[in-house]
């Protein structure tokens, strides 16, 4: 059996700790080491670990660094085969983890494998972070199997079949850590949002495939640390998914979405002032701004990303789903 850690970055979330990690523990199989590396916290986490679960390693790093910092510099002190990169508000039945090992047991060019997540408060429904594998359009929207913007499906088994998809979600991330390394992991200047979309995009374009494993199943309670359409997740994720194509996406994409995303994201902006929703609104002003300051930087990594190309991304969707939600086709059906 691989050397497997369960990694769970934690800040401030000693609610979650207490009410997730005991099931994280009663599901990991023998041999499988479960790792808390703590953001810097300044709630009672580590106090609660230290009482309630002495059997799980406590990673301690000395600020905030967010999700994609704080997982570069606590897996930098992890040795371990293949990391399992778990949030703290995720709970996990047993037999959960098995069918990822075995995905990538069977498959040694799957860098990434991902469960099927559900609602951990609407059972009965996909959640809406990860569902059953993602994917994204020609101008960087990304979507679900299970999720499209907004619309949520119930879970019926219609997305149950084991397949090569463009992202899974980082709330149940399983990779190689071999891969994770070479490519420098999460692109850290994101801070947090769109990272592990960034980090499967490159993957891909390593030669390597990501996939979706629905044998699996966890429950995310999801929000844990930026609510829905708060002003800082409305900034982190436009600006972080306009760095993704633009380090990314080949001459063609790069072209269209300079001409079309910037009076979308007009028109986004307008959208959340016509709400009173002024925060917002000027939260896309401010990710516009930041990605235009980071234009130097970007082309520095773009040209790396590019240098290293071995292959295409074969799973992005060629229309639009913007124009498909608005149209009325709000589910996933057989568009992939």
């Amino acid at each position: 059996m691989p050397d497997v850690k369960i990694v769970i970055l934690n800040w401030n979330g000693e609610a979650h700790l207490r009410r997730f990690l005991p099931s994280v523990v009663a599901a990991a199989p023998a041999g499988v080491e479960i790792v808390v590396a703590d953001n810097g916290s300044t709630d009672g986490s580590l106090a609660l670990l230290a009482s309630g679960f002495p059997t799980v390693r406590v990673v301690r790093l000395d600020a905030n660094y967010g999700f994609a910092g704080g997982y570069n510099r606590a897996l930098e002190q992890i040795e371990a085969d293949i990391f399992v990169l778990l949030n703290s508000d995720v709970e996990t039945p047993a037999g959960w983890l098995e069918p990822l090992l075995e995905c990538l047991e069977r498959n040694p060019d799957v860098a990434v494998v991902s469960p099927k997540l559900i609602s951990c408060l609407e059972r009965e429904k996909f959640e809406y972070a990860g569902a059953s594998g993602g994917f994204i359009d020609f101008l960087g929207y990304p979507f679900c199997r299970g999720r499209i913007l907004r619309t949520v499906e119930e879970d019926r088994g219609q997305y149950d079949d084991e397949r090569d998809v463009f992202w899974v979600s980082g709330a149940a991330f399983c990779c190689r850590a071999g891969v994770f390394r070479a490519l420098g992991g999460f692109d850290a200047d994101f801070f947090a949002h769109m990272e592990e979309i960034d980090l499967c995009w490159r993957m891909q374009l390593a030669g390597c495939r990501v996939r979706v494993v629905p044998r699996s199943v966890v429950y995310h309670l999801g929000g844990g640390t930026l609510q829905t359409d708060s002003p800082s997740k409305v900034f982190y994720n436009h600006r972080n998914n306009l760095a993704m194509l633009f380090k990314c996406a080949t001459p063609a994409q790069r072209i269209v979405v300079a001409l079309l995303r910037p009076g979308l994201d007009l028109l986004a902006a307008l959208s959340y002032l016509m709400q009173g929703r002024a925060d917002n609104f000027r939260a896309v002003f401010r990710a516009w701004r930041d990605f235009l300051r980071w234009h130097p930087v970007l082309s520095h990594k773009r040209r790396a990303i590019q240098a290293a190309r071995r292959s295409e991304s074969k799973h992005i969707y060629a229309g639009s789903i913007l124009v498909r939600y608005f149209l009325g086709r709000r589910v996933f059906g057989e568009m992939m």
